[in-house]
This record gives C-alpha cells, sequence and structure tokens, in this order.
C-alpha cells in the first residue's frame, strides 16, 4: 500500500509540473532559426518545416497580442538565411544575430535577457537537435525556466555511418532528453492556453 501512495504521489507531482503555470511579464518567446534555408526550395530542407513554422507564428501572435517581449535568432549564412515571412521580426523586436550553434555564443542575448529581467524562454524553432537544443541547454545553465513548443520545431534525417534516423525519431529523442530536466515540453496549443489563463 504505501508503495502504491508513493508511485501516485511521485505521479500527481509530475502532473503538477507538466502544467504548472510559468508564463507572466518575465517571459520571453525565442525563435530560434525560422529561416528560408530550412525549406523545401533551401540548401537544407527539414521535415515539415511549414507546419513548425506556422505553429511558431502562432506563439508569436499571442505573445505580440499580450505584449510579452519577442527575440528572433538568425543564423547567418549568407544566401538564403532570411527569416522566414511567417515569423518576420516586426520593428522594436529583438533580433539576434549569431554564427554558431549555441545563440548565447559572442552574441548580447544573456545580457538582453538580463536587461529585461526575463526568467522564463519560451523556445521554438530549428533545427530540433542542434540549435533549438543548444540554446535550452544553456538557458538552463544560466538559471532561465524553459519551456519548449514541441510541434513549432523541426528537423531532418539524420545519418551515423550506415543507419538512417528518421527525423521524427530525432525530433522526439531530442525532445525527450530535454523534458524535465532542461525544459517543459508542451504543444503550441497548450502554451496559449496557458497565455490565455494568465492573461
Amino acid at each position: 500500500m504505501k508503495k502504491i501512495s508513493l508511485v501516485l504521489l511521485f505521479g500527481l507531482m509530475l502532473g503538477i509540473y507538466a502544467s504548472g503555470q510559468t508564463i507572466n511579464d518575465k517571459t520571453a518567446l525565442l525563435l530560434i532559426d525560422i529561416q528560408e534555408f530550412y525549406f523545401p526550395e533551401g540548401a537544407v530542407p527539414l521535415s515539415e518545416p511549414e507546419k513548425a513554422a506556422d505553429n511558431a507564428a502562432l506563439l508569436l501572435q499571442s505573445f505580440r497580442d499580450k505584449s510579452l517581449n519577442v527575440i528572433h535568432v538568425q543564423h547567418k549564412l549568407g544566401r538564403g538565411d532570411q527569416i522566414h515571412p511567417a515569423v518576420s521580426p516586426l520593428p522594436g523586436e529583438k533580433l539576434i544575430t549569431k554564427t554558431e550553434v549555441n545563440a548565447f555564443k559572442n552574441t548580447d542575448l544573456l545580457e538582453h535577457l538580463q536587461q529585461l529581467g526575463i526568467t522564463t524562454l519560451v523556445i521554438a524553432g530549428m533545427q530540433t537537435h542542434m540549435c533549438v537544443e543548444a540554446a535550452v541547454r544553456a538557458a538552463k545553465d544560466y538559471g532561465f525556466e524553459c519551456i519548449v513548443a514541441a510541434d513549432a520545431c523541426a528537423t531532418r534525417d539524420l545519418k551515423y555511418d550506415k543507419t538512417v534516423v528518421p527525423a521524427a525519431m530525432v525530433h522526439a529523442a531530442t525532445l525527450a532528453t530535454l523534458n524535465r530536466t532542461y525544459a517543459r515540453v508542451l504543444s503550441t496549443n497548450l502554451l496559449i492556453s496557458e497565455l490565455t489563463d494568465e492573461y
């Protein structure tokens, strides 16, 4: 009986953690590398980037509607590195340009967040297993609470030796490693619901 009670208690604690309200005026949306080269006509097309961009656009509009901070990240590579029109920055929205995988490395991202008093980051973008994951891990190390919008991220098939790992598995494995330890991983709809409930 005691063992069953502990299991139930642990389950309840996980449920509370998964649904906890953390979105407030100290929250910023961080959109990472949603750029033209990741779309079908680009140099490195991902799996279903349009779906991820559409969900990121929904999050972006929700943050704008609530007058919450939005930060765009653009990886500078030259041809095809324009931010996709679905999530184009508006005048006054912060744009970080980077040349590294980690959006915090050699940029003013950390300083900007600290100046705003941000404590929580909602993170979406491309690629899930690279720049998104790097930003989440770095942000957590810097003391930020992170929430990843699972369906507002996209990645691609990876190959190691003779094994091809499908994009869906790369995406799921990355989110599984981030979930709970580094971030809360939620759907776009749940995130927007939290925004609505909070405000």
